[in-house]
């Protein structure tokens, strides 16, 4: 299967006085906002950091289902945190803390899947993924 999804990052100003808008093809963010405050501070909007974490929290714990699925069970809820520490410019870590309900797994067998749900999760191998540029400066 292949298939490409798109995101947009608008910016206008400086980097600590400006202001941005973040938007997706699916328009679950449509223009919203971002800025210094938001990211490097408490103000309301999205930050690049926050979104790597749904995105790989959201993508893990799918993942796991469908590897909880393969292995015969079927789990009634899991939750999954991921803490992005951002530090001296770059992320650092990112931590997924999971807390899972799944009938019938033993303590041992659901580490082993959360584990490989880790390793093969998409976003997870996201950061090893080449990225490309074009960039195009306009008048």
């Amino acid at each position: 299967m292949k298939f490409t999804r798109n995101a947009n990052a608008n910016w206008k100003g400086g980097g600590k006085d400006g202001k941005g808008t973040l938007s997706t093809e699916s328009s679950v963010l449509n223009k919203t906002q971002y800025s210094f405050n938001t990211r490097f501070e408490d103000g309301v909007g999205t930050n690049p950091e926050e979104l790597v974490g749904a995105a790989l929290s959201g993508c893990y714990t799918m993942q796991l289902s469908f590897l909880l699925g393969e292995a015969g069970f079927t789990p009634t809820n899991l939750d999954t945190e991921a803490k992005v520490t951002f530090e001296d410019g770059s992320v650092t870590t990112i931590h997924l803390e999971l807390k899972g309900k799944v009938p019938g797994i033993d303590d041992k067998k659901f580490k082993e899947v959360a584990q490989k749900a880790k390793e093969v999760c998409p976003i997870s191998k996201l950061m090893k993924a080449s990225i490309t540029l074009t960039a195009t400066l306009v008048s």
